[in-house]
């Protein structure tokens, strides 16, 4: 017997109580990262990464393996871990950027996350949304899109702020 449900998130039916364990997976083990990286291929020489992540230790694999079966996307990677831990870690990831805004972003805005992550949440949003709007493509938007990243999880200085390219562009003069 088949169903006519769609796979991925838009199935939750199929799984009633599921959609809150990935809330509480995420929001122990997730992460919404925006960087924005030095890429000479890139028209300002520089480009805006996203993703979304889990990570686990190897033998929990299974876990990541089934937040790919929930919404339909993503892989699960293994990471170069530099640290003593006895197993390997492993990462589901998903970077499409057609995934975060089809299946990540409306899971989550329709199933908030409950820490802090919530507020990395919206930020990845607002870049997301700053991206679809080529914002990305002007300095200005990098600029903008920098300064978010700082205010997410880690909280890091954005290397694109501390570059001399962003460093000598002139102030924008609006008129």
């Amino acid at each position: 017997m088949s169903s006519d449900n769609l796979p991925g998130a838009v199935n939750q039916q199929e799984r009633p109580g599921f959609e809150q364990w990935v809330v509480g997976f995420v929001d122990g083990e997730g992460c919404f990262s925006i960087s924005v990286v030095k890429n000479a291929g890139c028209r300002l020489g520089w480009q805006v990464q996203h993703e979304f992540s889990v990570t686990q230790a190897a033998p929990s694999k299974p876990a990541l393996e089934e937040l790919i079966e929930f919404f339909g996307c993503g892989t699960v990677i293994e990471n170069n871990r530099r640290d003593n831990h006895r197993y390997r870690l492993m990462r589901y990831s998903v970077e499409r950027r057609s995934d975060l805004i089809d299946l990540i972003i409306p899971f989550f805005e329709d199933h908030p996350l409950r820490t802090a992550k919530q507020k990395d949440f919206e930020s990845f949003c607002a870049v997301i949304s700053m991206m679809r709007e080529g914002q990305h493509l002007t300095r200005e938007g990098l600029r903008r899109i920098a300064q978010i990243t700082e205010t997410m999880n880690r909280k890091q200085r954005s290397r694109y702020l501390e570059s001399s390219e962003a460093i000598r562009q002139p102030p924008l003069i609006r008129r």
